[in-house]
């Protein structure tokens, strides 16, 4: 996390530096060119050029110190503000480009590959199949490994697909819903999401259905969080993360230290 920070502070540099050059040597000389041109006379004895090159030598020689501090400013800051637009972009088309890529990788696949440090598959989110009756308590299952994912590096939920790559499908938890269809079920994992671990932390979701013979699967691509996610559990919250096929419940020095290398 330290070295993602240093890198980040030597692009707003690199950006503030270019701003300051830009500013400097393009901003300075275009404004000397336009007052050359409208308010400056000068009877053929000193050329556009020559008038430019004089202000900018004075600028850059201290002559002109309050000339110099106002385009060194005003680079200066649209130089970071090309920084901050730059990294905004390229984030939403890192974002594009990881969500495409997970999208491309084929169901079936995944199906078959079985859990691991980025995949987990969940039978169902609140009907327990085992006691064949709806329990809330198994959507604390689905959050501990949301939360995993978003703590650690990301990755795929699958709901409605047993530990052993089975599809259950997601029929019956759609009956225990107010609108019994996909549009339901996701709009259940956003409120259960939002409600537990923090509406700002549905962003970092992508929802997606599959149907393999007609059964439905939900598919949930989590992204990392750019801030720690709390799960309350037993009377206060819990820092949760996902370690190889599964995920755990990290203790207070574990968390603190997990926490400062990963955030702070």
């Amino acid at each position: 996390m330290v070295d993602v920070r240093r890198t980040v502070l030597i692009r707003y540099l690199l950006s503030l530096l270019v701003g300051v050059l830009f500013g400097v040597l393009l901003i300075q000389p275009i404004n000397d060119m336009v007052i050359y041109h409208l308010y400056e006379s000068h009877d053929g004895l000193i050329t556009q050029w020559q008038f430019i090159h004089q202000n900018l030598v004075k600028s850059l020689t201290g002559q002109t110190n309050t000339k110099m501090l106002y385009y060194t400013v005003v680079g200066g800051v649209l130089g970071l503000l090309f920084g901050l637009v730059f990294r905004f972009i390229r984030g939403k088309l890192d974002t594009i480009d990881n969500l495409n890529q997970e999208l491309g990788k084929d169901l079936l696949l995944l199906l078959s590959q079985g859990e691991g440090p980025r995949l987990e598959f969940k039978s169902s989110f609140r009907w327990d199949l085992r006691q064949n009756q709806a329990n809330k308590a198994l959507e604390v299952v689905i959050l501990k490994t949301i939360a995993g994912f978003m703590n650690g590096t990301g990755g795929t939920l699958l709901i409605g697909v047993s530990d052993d790559g089975e599809v259950s499908g997601l029929k019956l938890d759609y009956t225990l819903l107010k609108k019994s269809d996909a549009d339901g079920f996701e709009q259940a994992i956003i409120t259960v999401v939002s409600t537990n671990l923090g509406a700002d932390l549905c962003q970092y979701l992508h929802i997606v259905f599959h149907t393999i013979d007609g059964e439905d699967i939900c598919r949930i691509i989590i992204k990392p969080t750019p801030r720690p996610v709390y799960l309350n559990r037993e009377g206060g919250p819990r820092l949760f993360l996902r370690t190889g096929a599964g995920t755990r419940d990290m203790n207070i020095q574990e968390a603190t230290e997990y926490i400062k290398g990963r955030w702070v």
